[in-house]
C-alpha cells in the first residue's frame, strides 16, 4: 500500500482523537439545552463526523475504505447523516500505478505478465477500494477481465476495522449494546475477509453459475483457473451497458431486466440459501434483449434453513398484514426488543402500506408500480419522524443486515432503471399464501 501500516494507524488515530474532542465539546455545550436543541446539535455533530470519516477513509485505499462503503449501506445501523456522508465512498477510487499492478500479477501468478497474457491494458476500466480491473487477452485469443487486489490490503484489515469502530463509538454513533456491536462488526469483518479472498470468490462464481445455468438471460462470468489466485481473479469478458444507459430503453426491455434482478435475488435466497449481497449498480450490466450480467461475487451471505423459513414466514405475515404474527417474527429475527412496551397495530399497518407498494400486492393497488416516480423512500422518511417514540423498541439485526442491504439496493436499481412493472406474480412464485 502507499501508506505504511504505521502511517495508516496514525491517520486513523488522529481522526478518532479529533472526533472525540468534537463529541465532548458538543456534550458540554448542550448540557442544559432542551431536548429539541440537543437533537439539532447531535444532528449537526453527526453531519460533521460523517464528513470527517468519509474524507479520511476516502484518502486511504484498502479495507478501511471498504468498511466505509459497507457502512454507508447500513442506514439502520448508522445515523442518516453519517451514512449520507459515507455514500460518496461508493464512487470509483483513483487507480493504482500500473508498475505496482504488474508486480502484483507476476508475484501472484509466478510468471512474467507478457507470458501470461497476449495483451494487458495498463489503464484499468474500474478501480475500487480493494483492487482494480483490467481488460486483457489470453494467449489463446480469449478476451478476459483481470481483477487485481492491491498489495497488503489484507494485512491492514483488522487494525483498520478496529479504528473505525472506535471512532464511531466515541462519536456516539453506535447506540447499541456491546453484544450487538460485536455481532454487527463480526458480520462486516467476515464480509470483508470474504471479499479479500479471490479463491472464495472463484468458488462462489462456479456455484452461482451452476445455480443460474438454466436461467435464460442471467449471465455470470466464468473463472479462468489457470490465471487466478487468492489476489488475482481472471474471468471471461461479458459485455453489457450500465444502468444509466438501460434506463433509456423501452419499458418492455426494462421489465425483463427487473424480472431478472428479482429472480436473481429471490431465487438465490429461497432456492440456494446463499445470496449475492452487493447489488451496487456497478455490479450489473444490461443488454438490449433484457439480459442481465452479474459481477462481483465476493460479498456472499449463506443462510440456514431456519433463517430462510423465518424470512418466508415474515414475508407471508407482512403480505397478509397479520401484525401479531409479524411482531413475533421480528422478535425471532432479533429486530424487535423483548420488553413489555406495547406497539399499536397501526404502527405496523402504516409501515406495511409504504413498504409493500413496490411489489404491487396491496389490496387497493390496481396497476403496475411506476418505480420512476416512486415516493416510497420519501414516505418512509416522513413516517420515521412520526414513529420516533417507538424506535427504541427496535435494533439492527446481524441476521438481516445483509438482506436489508440487498433488498434496498435492488429497490434503488429499479428506481434508477425507471421501470413500470407489476411484481405481484413474481412474489407469488416464492411466497405461498
Amino acid at each position: 500500500m502507499a501508506k505504511s501500516s504505521g502511517k495508516r494507524f496514525m491517520k486513523l488515530a488522529g481522526m478518532t482523537a479529533s472526533i472525540a474532542g468534537k463529541a465532548a465539546k458538543n456534550s458540554l455545550k448542550h448540557l442544559s439545552s432542551d431536548e429539541e436543541k440537543r437533537l439539532e446539535a447531535r444532528s449537526a455533530l453527526m453531519q460533521d463526523v460523517g464528513v470527517q470519516i468519509a474524507e479520511t477513509l476516502g484518502e486511504m485505499k484498502g479495507a478501511v475504505m471498504k468498511v466505509g462503503q459497507i457502512a454507508s449501506q447500513y442506514k439502520d445501523v448508522f445515523p442518516p447523516e453519517v451514512a449520507t456522508a459515507l455514500e460518496k465512498l461508493q464512487k470509483d477510487a483513483p487507480p493504482m500505478q500500473y508498475a505496482q499492478i504488474r508486480a502484483q500479477v507476476e508475484r501472484e501468478l509466478k510468471a512474467p505478465i507478457d507470458e501470461l497474457f497476449d495483451e494487458f491494458e495498463e489503464t484499468p476500466f474500474a478501480a475500487a477500494s480493494i483492487g482494480q480491473v483490467h481488460k486483457a487477452t489470453l494467449p489463446s485469443g480469449q478476451k478476459v477481465v483481470v481483477k487485481v487486489q492491491y498489495p497488503d490490503v489484507d494485512e491492514n484489515c483488522d487494525s483498520d476495522l478496529k479504528q473505525v469502530r472506535v471512532a464511531l463509538k466515541i462519536a456516539g454513533v453506535l447506540n447499541m449494546s456491546r453484544e450487538l456491536q460485536d455481532k454487527l462488526f463480526n458480520e462486516i469483518r467476515q464480509s470483508l475477509y470474504d471479499e479479500l479472498d479471490y479463491n472464495k470468490e472463484a468458488h462462489n462464481l462456479r456455484v452461482f453459475g451452476a445455480f443460474h445455468a438454466e436461467d435464460k438471460g442471467l449471465i455470470i462470468p466464468k473463472v479462468i483457473g489457470s490465471h487466478s489466485s487468492k489476489r488475482i481473479l481472471t474471468l471471461t469478458e461479458e459485455i453489457g451497458e450500465n444502468l444509466t444507459v438501460a434506463a433509456t430503453w423501452d419499458n418492455d426491455i426494462k421489465q425483463k431486466i427487473a424480472e431478472r434482478l428479482f429472480h436473481f435475488t429471490a431465487g438465490q435466497l429461497f432456492g440456494l440459501y446463499r445470496m449475492h449481497c452487493d447489488p451496487h449498480p456497478g455490479n450489473f450490466a444490461f443488454r438490449t434483449d433484457g439480459s442481465v450480467v452479474a459481477y462481483d461475487f465476493g460479498g456472499i451471505r449463506s443462510y440456514s434453513d431456519n433463517e430462510v423459513q423465518l424470512f418466508r414466514r415474515f414475508a407471508k405475515h407482512a403480505i397478509k398484514a397479520d401484525v401479531t404474527a409479524l411482531e413475533q417474527d421480528l422478535v425471532a429475527l432479533g429486530i424487535r426488543r423483548t420488553d413489555d412496551t406495547d406497539i399499536p397495530g397501526e404502527f405496523y399497518q402504516e409501515w406495511l402500506a409504504i413498504g409493500l407498494k413496490p411489489l404491487s400486492i396491496l389490496p387497493y393497488q390496481q396497476d403496475a408500480f411506476d418505480f420512476s416516480s416512486s415516493q416510497v423512500h420519501h414516505e418512509a422518511i416522513t413516517q420515521m419522524r412520526t414513529s420516533l417514540k417507538y424506535f427504541g423498541q427496535f435494533q439492527p439485526s446481524a441476521t438481516t443486515m445483509m438482506l436489508d442491504r440487498t433488498v434496498s439496493g435492488q429497490y434503488w436499481n429499479l428506481v434508477n432503471l425507471g421501470v413500470e412493472i407489476d411484481l405481484s406474480s413474481l412474489v407469488d412464485e416464492y411466497i405461498e399464501l
